[in-house]
């Protein structure tokens, strides 16, 4: 099959997911606001391209927290990635690894984190739930760490989980629902802890590995965050499936990254699914971003060729993007290519 979009890869990803596991991973909370928000958001963002750089070629290349990679798009945490495809997150950490680019693993993942480790060709992160017993975040952390992970990302944006009118329960039986990094426990057997400021603290006690805060959406934690010790943070709102309502990720990125004022690195996810919406996040002030449903899609229409199609295209899209905007590399992007559409 030749895919020409991620949109081509989402249609086929469709026809070969079951309902609930369509539902499950499209899906969102409440009304689906914040959802199709991440998406329209994009649209209100137009590019302004400089003329006459000499510029045929463009280098993507960068890195995040000291770690090189081919290029500023990474791969999202996604649990349950055995509803995509049979090999799951060992799959997507394959199609990463050939790209020269970085994964970040999942706490309630398809395939244990030391599985994925063995079989990526690239960097790995690790994104963390802490549950009310932490002594499972804490077995979670250390085992990261062994296995070579490099920065623990901590989800601080889901005391509890978002509240879904629909979806959420039919896939609770469907096979690749297991949760692989600890199979003793159902998931629903535990909760969420309510996290404060202070578990910062208590998360750097555990480990030297560099901490990266999932699910920052405004100023104030963004200046929190820097506080903390935390060596980046992720502008997200979770996809759409925690709190709806609130903005998307790209409406609130610039205020946040003029108060980090690069002291720490900024990332984003939501709602990506062009090159030309990578840049426009580089240019509002993002260093990498992260995909998570595209790459979904590719991993459901086509295995693990799907999900490094999708990154491909992403890829390939950027370049000709920056090419066209005037870049030459990462360091020409900025706000002046940008204005907001009335």
């Amino acid at each position: 099959m030749t895919f020409t979009s991620v949109a081509a890869y989402e249609e086929v990803a469709h026809q070969h997911l079951s309902p609930s596991a369509w539902g499950y991973f499209a899906g969102g909370s409440g009304n689906h606001l914040t959802l199709r928000r991440n998406l329209a958001a994009f649209e209100r963002i137009q590019l302004l391209p400089r003329m006459l750089r000499g510029i045929s070629r463009a280098r993507i290349d960068t890195t995040v927290l000291d770690t090189g990679i081919s290029m500023p798009i990474m791969v999202a945490p996604m649990a349950m990635q055995g509803l995509a495809c049979e090999e799951a997150d060992c799959a997507t950490a394959r199609a990463a690894g050939a790209l020269g680019t970085l994964m970040v693993g999942a706490t309630e993942a398809s395939r244990c984190l030391e599985d994925i480790a063995e079989v990526a060709g690239g960097p790995l992160w690790f994104q963390l739930y802490v549950y009310s017993r932490r002594d499972i975040a804490e077995r979670l952390v250390r085992r990261a760490e062994a296995a070579g992970y490099r920065a623990i990302v901590l989800t601080i944006d889901a005391p509890r989980a978002g509240w879904w009118e629909r979806d959420a329960a039919p896939v609770e039986a469907a096979p690749g629902i297991e949760n692989a990094n600890f199979p003793e426990l159902e998931c629903g057997e535990i909760a969420l802890a309510a996290l404060s400021w202070d578990d910062i603290g208590w998360l750097r006690s555990l480990t030297d590995l560099p901490i990266v805060l999932k699910g920052i959406l405004t100023a104030e934690d963004a200046y929190r965050a820097v506080d903390s010790g935390a060596a980046a943070i992720l502008v997200s709102n979770h996809g759409g499936r925690a709190l709806d309502g609130v903005p998307a990720s790209i409406e609130v990125l610039p205020e946040i990254a003029a108060a980090v004022a690069g002291r720490i690195e900024v990332y984003l996810d939501g709602g990506i699914r062009r090159g030309t919406d990578v840049l426009k996040a580089l240019a509002l002030g993002a260093r990498a971003v992260l995909v998570g449903r595209p790459v979904l899609w590719g991993l459901a229409a086509d295995g693990e060729g799907g999900a490094r199609g999708v990154l491909e295209l992403l890829r390939d899209d950027l370049e000709h993007a920056m090419v066209l905007a005037g870049c030459a590399d990462l360091s020409d992007v900025g706000a002046h290519l940008t204005r907001i559409a009335d």
